[in-house]
């Protein structure tokens, strides 16, 4: 199989969709390997490192998606890569289609079977493609929060842990999964005065486990919600329905009555947002102010560390990516129940639930299309 890997367009993406150990290992297999020049260099992985690895250096973009039976990339494509799908091709990437229907129609329009990175589930209910960018962006939540409540930058002019005789910020993390557990460390490790809410009981009981009187553990409902945001310094929305829009936990209301200067942060932005008044953002332009109260909604996070990023992804990411390429998508959704959750669209069809249901269109079952 031909594997491409297109340099990333969207704004400061800069990790990248193959390392030069994975382009060693599929030219091993016997797959032709195309990289187009520079896709790495951002993530410190020159063009000579993937040569030396056996992949051919591909001048333009069009000539990877072209020439490629399988494209791998990292983030959804972007306006300007439309036209460069076409039937027949394979996609495998993050893309979170629910809040993007232009997307989704473009992908049916040419027949592209795509699959998802957030949405391949193992027999355990895991999701082992989304999990290491969740603990990037959750550790980094944290840390931009701590910065944009800095006064220069409009923030309320807190240190998130305080310091003897002042007291610490108070965080609230709204979903309690890998996002909200990794969010909660770093914010108990700076000292803050941690609250994190999540609907499952049982989830809870883990983290209080974890944490014990560290942090505060609270079941989700509209008025524990509220109340709590609305003495918060800093608020993680950390809520993920896997394929689904993000439910909007948090209302226009509850922000108005938060104090100036506070910061949000919605990790789940890539789902559409868990907050009413949050939109996406981007590394150039990162935030923006509702009544007062900073939004950071910046839907490619873990692109502000892409060494760490590139290298977490795919650590992930490559033995899928090497069962695609072995057996091709048929036989992979075949042999690999966690593949087959990864299908978003086939020939033409939604064959992902959550992503039909989000956007009001018909799905198929893909076992009837194979």
């Amino acid at each position: 199989m031909i594997v491409g890997v297109p340099k990333e367009v969207k704004d400061h993406e800069t990790r990248v969709g193959l390392l030069p150990s994975g382009a060693k290992a599929l030219t091993e297999a016997g797959h032709k390997v195309l990289v187009q020049a520079g896709a790495g260099i951002a993530s410190s992985l020159p063009d000579e490192d993937y040569a030396s690895a056996g992949a051919e250096i591909v001048s333009v973009a069009a000539d990877v998606w072209s020439r490629a039976d399988l494209v791998v990339k990292v983030k959804e494509p972007q306006a300007s890569e439309y036209s460069l799908l076409r039937p027949g091709l394979i996609l495998f990437t993050y893309l979170h289609l629910a809040p993007l229907p232009e997307l989704t129609g473009k992908l049916l329009d040419t027949n592209v079977s795509a699959v998802a990175y957030e949405t391949i589930r193992e027999t355990d209910n895991s999701l082992p493609l989304l999990t290491p960018m969740s603990e990037v962006a959750g550790r980094m939540a944290v840390q931009v929060g701590a910065y944009y409540l800095e006064a220069p930058l409009g923030g309320r002019g807190i240190l998130l842990g305080g310091v003897p005789g002042v007291a610490p910020a108070n965080v609230v993390i709204v979903g309690g999964g890998v996002v909200g557990h990794q969010a909660a460390k770093v914010a108990v490790g700076i000292g803050a005065h941690v609250t994190i809410i999540d609907r499952s009981l049982e989830r809870l009981r883990q983290l209080d486990d974890i944490y014990s009187s560290q942090v505060v553990t609270l079941a989700s409902n509209a008025y524990t919600i509220g109340e709590s945001v609305r003495t918060a310094d800093l608020v993680v929305g950390a809520v993920l329905i896997p394929g689904a829009s993000a439910p909007k936990l948090v209302r226009r209301e509850m922000i108005s009555r938060m104090r100036k200067g506070s910061v949000v942060v919605d990790v789940a932005i890539d789902q559409g947002g868990c907050f009413e008044t949050s939109h996406a953002t981007t590394h150039t332009e990162p935030v923006y102010q509702v009544d007062g109260v900073i939004h950071y909604c910046v839907s490619n996070m873990p692109a502000a560390v892409p060494h760490t990023s590139t290298f977490a992804l795919n650590n992930a990411t490559f033995p899928y990516l090497m069962e695609l390429a072995n057996n091709g998508l048929e036989n992979a959704c075949r042999q690999s129940r966690a593949i087959y959750e990864g299908v978003n669209t086939y020939q033409g069809h939604v064959v992902y639930p959550a992503v039909a249901e989000s956007q009001g269109r018909p799905a198929r079952e893909l076992k009837s299309l194979l």
